[in-house]
């Protein structure tokens, strides 16, 4: 199967659109949550959407096929949350390296699957790595600013179980997306770099950070241009945006990226702001619309959704950026970057 870093170089790959907007549509209860493994658990499951790869496996192999079928290159695995600082919020930490490949492994099959039917155009299986629900960066407490709920080596270590098990279960590529707090996403990057080293792999990586509001700077406050500079000194396959803003907002965005990094560029926005009732409602045709901007600016290697996407809009994505050629990846460093 050809490398995915020679297929960046052919044409844009899509990736897959929200794993969380498609399982709302199943309207889990407690009980399926919970399954017959847990149905004596302390604590409410429901909600806990990284614990039905163990409890309900059929309806996330079902999501991978609908991205896949509807065009996706790149399905993301359903571990978005699965760290020890995620599960502590249910008790379940000692289930994190299980719920990861495990879910690496449905993602694998699926990709293999239609690999086997289309080798014309390979499937690939990246690994969702999302921010924690702690901050190392900022203090949660307003009167104690210098407090930290979680320290750099805590998040480390988290990291590295769930890379761990990612990379057990198969995946093509590790994501390091949302990220909100550019020390968590260094966590992370030292976590992958320890694993792939300790494991003598060679895994592409991806990283997509957040800009959450009109400011055009990340939670923790950096630009993007800043942001792209404290990930840089990593060899990246990958760096772009995902959430918090729809396709058009997030273009000014991309345009720094695409101007100052050696790496490809990604974007996954949301469909989308959302209304009073927190529902995305742009149609895919006008998502579609709005990252055809993305490619007539040639800005984008890699383009898909976040929250409120779904297989449609993936689609229409699909269809869309065969008309396109990719980003041409300038190599602005003297000496390329290299992990071994």
């Amino acid at each position: 199967m050809p490398l995915i870093k020679d297929i960046l170089k052919e044409r844009i790959l899509v990736l897959d659109g929200a794993m969380g907007t498609m399982l709302q549509r199943h309207r889990f209860t407690e009980s399926d949550f919970r399954g017959n493994r847990f149905k004596d658990w302390s604590v409410s499951l429901q909600g806990n959407n990284d614990l039905l790869t163990l409890t309900q496996p059929d309806a996330i192999a079902e999501v991978h096929r609908k991205y896949f079928e509807a065009g996706a290159d790149i399905v993301e695995t359903n571990t978005f949350s699965s760290t020890s600082v995620g599960m502590s919020d249910y008790n379940m930490e000692e289930l994190v390296y299980e719920i990861n490949i495990e879910a690496a492994r449905i993602a694998r099959k699926e990709a293999r699957i239609f690999t086997e039917q289309q080798p014309h155009k390979p499937r690939f299986v990246a690994g969702s790595i999302g921010p924690t629900n702690k901050t190392a960066s900022m203090s949660p407490a307003v009167d104690d600013p210098g407090f930290r709920a979680i320290t750099f080596d805590e998040l480390r270590i988290a990291y590295r179980e769930q890379v761990e098990g990612l990379i057990d279960g198969g995946v093509d590529i590790l994501l390091v997306e949302t990220v909100f707090d550019t020390l968590n996403a260094k966590a992370a990057l030292f976590a992958i770099e320890e694993a792939i080293e300790q494991k003598q792999k060679d895994i592409p990586i991806m990283i997509s950070g957040t800009i959450t509001d009109a400011s055009g700077r990340t939670l923790s406050g950096q630009t993007a241009e800043a942001f792209m500079v404290s990930v840089s000194h990593i060899p990246l396959m990958s760096i772009g945006f995902n959430c918090a803003l729809g396709a058009d907002q997030l273009t000014p965005y991309l345009e720094v990226l695409s101007a100052k990094s050696e790496f490809a560029i990604s974007a996954h926005p949301n469909a989308g702001l959302p209304n009073a009732f927190g529902n995305y409602e742009q149609t895919p045709e006008q998502m579609a619309e709005q990252i055809k901007t993305y490619l007539e600016k040639n800005l984008v290697n890699i383009v898909g959704g976040c929250c409120g996407t779904t297989p449609e809009h993936i689609s229409a994505i699909a269809k869309l950026v065969i008309d396109y050629k990719p980003r041409i990846i300038p190599r602005l460093s003297a000496t390329p970057l290299t992990r071994f």
